[in-house]
């Protein structure tokens, strides 16, 4: 990143909300080796400041990011890109793991399961 280019930014007229932009940014830049483990993040006012939307919205996303083990934060040391590894990745394999199999015993085919998950995909 450089020092003018924001850690991330949101669309306000989006459909998504806010907090799940900057959730998923953050997510997607840690999952691609973009953000390293180990890299401070700003703080939940610093953020909030340079992408011009509430603290709370970033609270939240960092809430969220923390449950799902992309991030840690340190007390007054800071927020931290994760050292734990990818739980959100192993969650959803594990998730996609169980689907293929109930598509299984429910006698779906291939072709079927996917559309079936990729609608459900869609509809979130």
């Amino acid at each position: 990143m450089s020092e003018t280019e924001p850690l991330v930014g949101v669309d306000p007229t989006a459909k998504v909300p806010p907090y799940e932009q900057v959730r998923a940014e953050l997510a997607r830049k840690i999952n691609d080796g973009t953000l390293a483990v180990g890299t401070k993040l700003p703080t939940v006012r610093g953020l909030a400041a340079e992408v011009g939307i509430a603290a709370n919205t970033i609270a939240r996303a960092y809430r969220e990011l923390e449950e799902a083990g992309l991030i840690e934060t340190k007390g007054r040391s800071g927020t931290f890109v994760g050292s734990t590894g990818d739980r959100s990745r192993q969650q959803a394999r594990e998730a996609a793991q169980r689907y293929a199999e109930t598509a299984r015993k429910l006698g779906l085919g291939d072709d079927e399961a996917i559309a079936i998950a990729k609608a459900a995909i869609r509809a979130t």
